[in-house]
Order: structure tokens, then sequence, then C-alpha cells
């Protein structure tokens, strides 16, 4: 499970084996996780799902997604078309 991006106390994650569709990141701060849906460059990320994160942290998390999504894609894209391949 490769961490494709830390800030501001968060940490974004793929997970190699979780590779159904939709793309999507699962972003971690303090013990509490966010599952956000990366869209497709024409459509804006959004909360999945929400564990043990506070409201305010959420939205952060998708503010950050937001901001890298093409970088988050493209890990997507990569990390998943390795394990195809392998």
């Amino acid at each position: 499970m490769p961490t494709v991006l830390r800030e501001s106390g968060f940490r974004v994650v793929i997970y190699t084996r979780d590779e159904h569709p939709p793309a999507h990141v699962h972003v971690w701060k303090a013990g509490g996780e966010a599952v956000i849906r990366l869209g497709d460059g024409g459509e804006l990320p959004v909360i999945h799902e929400v564990s043990g994160m506070p409201k305010r942290d959420a939205r952060r998390a998708l503010d950050l997604v937001t901001e890298h999504q093409g970088l988050l894609l493209a890990r997507w894209e990569e990390i998943h078309v390795e394990e195809e391949g392998q």
C-alpha cells in the first residue's frame, strides 16, 4: 500500500490490491480515514466514505485530493497497470 502523498498531517494511500473501479484513494489523519473517489479529470473528486475523521478534516482531505487530482490519477494508473502486468 504505497503512500503517494503526505501533506499537512494527511497521508494519501492507494492500496495495490484494491483495484476495483472507480479510482479512489484512502486519506488518513490521526487514525481517521476518508475514502475519496478521484473522478476522471472531467469530474471533481468526491468523498465516498468517512470513518473516525472529523468533518473538518474530511473536507480538508477532499480539498487536498482535488488539488492533486492529476498526480493521484496518474499514480492510480501506474500502480494498477503494474499489478496487472505481474
